[in-house]
């Protein structure tokens, strides 16, 4: 008789659902995988995804230096952050931390302390987004970093 074995597929690197570490979870050590993370623990130690999305939710805890492709901070993170596309600190969220990246969001009422590097990923222009601020403020503000940006560059 032929025996027919199960096929395993494994799930999609950057699927629409995402791995998560329930609110029970702690992990102490290094996270490392190919799908995207919502992180609804503590995590100790660091995390490289580094084609992915890490979110880290409201009740989250994260004491780890991140690598992925986009960072969204809902919760605390305390570590520094390398993400290829983009970084979005909420409103709520708190970043301890250097943040290198193309694009970052930091949401009015969100706390950050620490150095931004924008590094350029691709020839779209780079970002500085001040959430709560749009229109002309916003324009102000995108003029202002990219004349201190050709300065430097100049000398």
């Amino acid at each position: 008789m032929n025996q027919v074995l199960p096929t395993i597929t494994p799930a999609p690197a950057n699927g629409a659902d995402p791995a998560t570490i329930g609110k029970s979870l702690q992990i102490k050590g290094e996270v490392i995988g190919s799908e995207s993370l919502y992180i609804d623990g503590i995590i100790e130690g660091t995390i490289n995804l580094p084609d992915c999305r890490v979110t880290v939710s409201r009740d989250a805890l994260v004491a780890a230096n991140i690598t992925a492709r986009e960072v969204v901070v809902l919760g605390k993170v305390s570590g520094n952050v390398y993400a290829s596309e983009r970084v979005d600190i909420r409103s709520e969220g708190s970043l301890t931390g250097d943040v290198t990246t193309g694009r970052i969001t930091i949401g009015e009422g969100a706390f950050f302390k620490g150095g931004i590097d924008i590094r350029k990923s691709s020839p779209i222009k780079n970002k500085v987004v001040m959430a709560g601020h749009s229109g002309d403020h916003a324009q102000t503000a995108a003029d202002a970093v990219e004349t201190k940006s050709s300065a430097l560059k100049a000398s």
